[in-house]
């Protein structure tokens, strides 16, 4: 039995702050990371966190931290989550550093300023200086006077020319604004992270060079006035957090999870919210084990890069044909987006040719040039699943490239969608797979019933 136990309203007070900026590509991404790696040389513990539902950023910062990043959006999860999420994870780190998402205020309730304003941070904001110079601050007036309650109080200057070019700069934004410039990042900076159709080359595949990464860290320190940025990071006031969590009362049960590198987007709370359900997580390979972990009672394929690994699963036949049985013989299995594609007959890379997958679904998975999706998406189960009962709600959020061939009327549509359109597929009694990657912050319910479902297959 899994209920919900509320804890009473505590205030915490994490020294933190968001990097933001006007727009995507004003080098948000490579600022966070030489900041989080300047601060890490200064021996300082670093928390990293990025808003939005984005997989890729986290690993990076978990490169570069040696922690784990989480996710933190509040049209998803809502905020009482994303700031109890915040406290627990940044409870004991000398400062926690937000990267944001897109531009500073887009996305409303999902934004980086709807979050900022959440969770009391301080913003720092990149501005790509490369094409400007005094209109600068008028970039950053606007920016400042849009929203008054955002407390928008440093600037950093990415890709900045010359001496000439910084103090042109520096001198109007002191002018004309309230935010410090807390220094720059000079255009020849060396830095870049490799780059494909879902974002940047993730973490565990470090991208990231030790003396790029080096280089980065020591352009930072150099540049921008550490002792300033953290003593704005420390003025935050406390933050005010209810947290409410899962209690189990059951047997543990195992449960085996899709690890490597075709399979390795979670949410770091989806897996922290089954484990608190009482699932002993056991990661497995579909691209080297040639066999399930023993003693697991149900299965858990996320999403990743299926696609570039086509070939390599394709030839893995025997641990194909395993979780084809595990499916048929009505066992728990929840997939989505990759491990979606890999209950497909086959896919269809980016050449065309055609790689055998598991052959759940009667379905080819194909892989577009063009995006197939991107955005938030709200459910409503319209039938009993794994997840919960008739009418549970879910949210989540959609990208990918492929497309699956039109799912044959016999099988299962189980979720309702908010935007328009039904999803959430399950076949064989207990397999339920889709493109929407969920997050059980929104819904801690969900992965209870994942669980409880699993032990009772056990059982």
């Amino acid at each position: 039995m899994t209920s919900r136990s509320a804890k009473p309203a505590a205030k915490a007070h994490i020294p933190g702050l968001l990097i933001a900026a006007p727009q995507s590509g004003a080098g948000k991404t490579t600022v966070t990371l030489g900041l989080m790696a300047a601060l890490a040389r200064r021996g300082l513990t670093v928390h990293p966190f990025k808003a939005g539902p984005d997989f890729i950023d986290p690993g990076l910062h978990r490169l570069v931290t040696g922690r784990e990043s989480h996710n933190l959006d509040c049209r998803m999860c809502g905020e009482s989550f994303v700031k109890a999420c915040y406290a627990r994870h940044a409870a004991g780190a000398d400062i926690a550093v937000v990267e944001g998402v897109m531009g500073l205020f887009d996305g409303g309730e999902g934004s980086s300023a709807h979050l900022a304003k959440a969770l009391g941070l301080p913003v720092i904001l990149v501005v790509d200086a490369r094409s400007m110079a005094e209109s600068a601050a008028a970039l950053v007036k606007g920016f400042e006077s849009l929203d008054p309650e955002l407390r928008l109080l440093g600037v950093i200057l990415n890709r900045v020319g010359s001496a000439r070019h910084l103090q042109m700069l520096r001198e109007a934004i002191a002018g004309h604004c309230r935010a410090e410039v807390l220094g720059s990042l000079k255009r020849e900076t060396a830095f870049a992270i490799p780059e494909r159709h879902l974002g940047l080359h993730q973490g565990g595949e470090h991208p990231l060079a030790d003396a790029a990464l080096a280089g980065l860290a020591e352009a930072v320190a150099e540049g921008v006035d550490l002792d300033r940025l953290l003593a704005l990071a420390a003025g935050v006031g406390p933050l005010a957090v209810e947290e409410v969590d899962l209690v189990d009362r059951g047997e543990p049960v195992r449960i085996g999870v899709a690890g490597d590198a075709a399979f390795s987007f979670y949410y770091a709370e989806n897996l922290r919210l089954l484990v608190a359900s009482g699932a002993e997580l056991v990661w497995f390979s579909p691209l080297a084990d040639s066999c399930l972990p023993p003693g697991i009672a149900g299965l858990y394929l996320g999403g990743g890069y299926p696609e570039l690994y086509a070939e390599g699963l394709a030839a893995n036949r025997p641990m194909r044909e395993a979780i084809r049985a595990w499916s048929r013989a009505g066992r728990p299995l929840y997939a989505e987006c990759g491990g979606f594609m890999y209950l497909a007959e086959e896919i269809v890379d980016f050449s065309g040719r055609a790689w055998p997958m598991a052959g759940v679904f009667p379905v080819a998975a194909r892989m577009r040039h063009g995006r197939a999706a991107l955005g938030y998406c709200r459910a409503i189960q319209t039938a009993a699943t794994l997840l919960g009962p008739k009418g549970a709600e879910l949210s989540g959020h959609e990208f990918h490239y492929s497309e699956v061939d039109p799912m044959p009327g016999e099988i299962r549509r189980c979720y309702s969608l908010a935007e328009g359109g039904e999803e959430g597929y399950m076949i064989n009694g207990r397999t339920l797979g889709g493109y929407l990657h969920l997050h059980f912050g929104a819904s801690p319910e969900a992965a209870a019933h994942f669980v409880r479902t699993c032990r009772e297959d056990q059982s």
